[in-house]
């Protein structure tokens, strides 16, 4: 049958175009894009809506690791305990949200659509400068909503396949509000908790690191950040709720288990009981 016939369909499904859903989206349906939805029934008033922080990335000899704390908050309010706040991004990326919880998880989910459109469209993958890239525009496309209070600062990590050897293909990239686009090496965190996680990231950090070592300082850059900042969730033993993390090697993305995590971090916790600052770095 030639669906080219049906006239349910509209006729920009069979036009040829460019590669990027976005693109697509913004001339035939600009009110799906997360920058719209809304938009024209904003006042300039701040809306009250929940909030996820805090998300830290640590390269390693192999990848990257990419984790994040389980709590929302709304003003003084937690809006939710166990909020799922890195996801993937691709086969070798992962994408950590920070902001206005609703409008960055379907940004992310805009840009999960976007990184397999361009697959089917070119019939190869992006580069992983193409996918930051592509993440930063819808970044910049929701500018006229972070204006308003609903901003979304998302950090993504990806393997780099074209890389020279595994230690350097581990990269990691932050955004602000306008789009803008940074490389960070060797580790980085965004959110509330995002000074504390880092100075214990500055502490603990070697060239060296096994993905093992990465995934414990992830989470212990997470505890310090919780112990510091209110909206900022810590590892809650009773509810048996802890951090995301997810690791993207030469093999793709994986997140690791719950039950993984869980051995590492009462592990970490059973530390703290005796040395709350957590673990020293060597000055020598």
């Amino acid at each position: 049958m030639d669906l080219s016939d049906n006239t349910t369909v509209p006729a920009a499904f069979f036009t040829a175009g460019n590669s990027s859903f976005s693109d697509f989206l913004s001339q035939h349906a600009p009110d799906l894009l997360p920058g719209k939805r809304l938009q024209a029934a904003m006042t300039s008033a701040n809306i009250d809506a929940p909030h996820g922080t805090t998300i830290v990335g640590v390269t390693h000899t192999t990848g990257v690791i990419l984790a994040g704390d389980r709590r929302a908050t709304m003003g003084n309010i937690i809006a939710s305990r166990d909020m799922e706040k890195v996801f993937q991004g691709d086969e070798h990326s992962a994408v950590g949200i920070a902001g206005t919880a609703g409008v960055a998880i379907e940004l992310v989910r805009l840009f999960q659509v976007e990184l397999e459109h361009y697959e089917k469209i070119e019939g190869t993958t992006l580069s992983l400068e193409g996918k930051a890239n592509r993440l930063a525009l819808l970044i910049r496309n929701n500018l006229p909503m972070a204006m308003q209070g609903l901003a979304v600062v998302p950090m993504f990590a990806g393997y780099d396949l074209e890389a020279d050897e595994p230690a350097t293909a581990g990269r990691i990239f932050s955004y602000d509000v306008t789009g803008g686009r940074y490389e960070e090496h060797r580790y980085h965190s965004v959110g509330s908790g995002s000074v504390f996680a880092r100075g214990s990231l500055k502490k603990l950090y070697r060239d060296d690191f096994t993905e093992a070592d990465a995934i414990l300082a992830c989470i212990h850059a997470l505890y310090d950040a919780a112990d510091e900042d209110s909206a900022t969730g810590g590892p809650d033993l009773s509810r048996r709720i802890y951090p995301v993390v997810t690791a993207v090697t030469a093999e793709g993305f994986r997140r690791l288990a719950d039950d993984e995590v869980a051995t590492i971090t009462e592990q970490v916790v059973q530390e703290r009981l005796t040395s709350p600052g957590g673990p020293s770095a060597p000055l020598r």
